[in-house]
């Protein structure tokens, strides 16, 4: 597995992974508009302070971390709007490791904390 850095680029990968993964339980997103949710990745990731990580395992994009950096007084930190791996990869260790190479990550770049809020609703 390896964790590489995400860009607009990757932006029909991400949709299929987030796709995948938010629209069956528990979340059951209903993602009716695409153009709408074009726009919400597309938002994610082209902002000034975006920060988009990708699990890879050999060439699939199999998670994504798609958020910002936040400069705080304490130092840097990255608020993460969505975590994901996709379904058929669930259950398998593979958000537990891509933790860790986020973790990694962040800590060679000094990003010092990640910050993760999730609500079913």
């Amino acid at each position: 597995m390896e964790l590489k850095r995400l860009s607009a680029d990757d932006i029909e990968p991400i949709k299929s992974v987030i796709f995948d993964a938010f629209t069956g339980e528990p979340w059951n997103d209903e993602w009716k508009n695409p153009e709408q949710f074009h726009r919400y990745i597309s938002g994610l990731i082209s902002n000034a302070n975006s920060l988009s990580l990708g699990l890879f395992e050999e060439e699939r994009l199999v998670g994504a971390a798609l958020g910002r950096i936040k400069n705080w007084y304490s130092g840097d930190q990255f608020w993460i709007d969505d975590l994901c791996i996709v379904s058929d990869c669930q259950g398998k260790g593979f958000g537990s490791q891509f933790l860790e190479l986020i973790e990694d990550y962040l800590a060679k770049n000094g990003i010092k904390k990640i910050v993760l809020l999730t609500e079913r609703e």
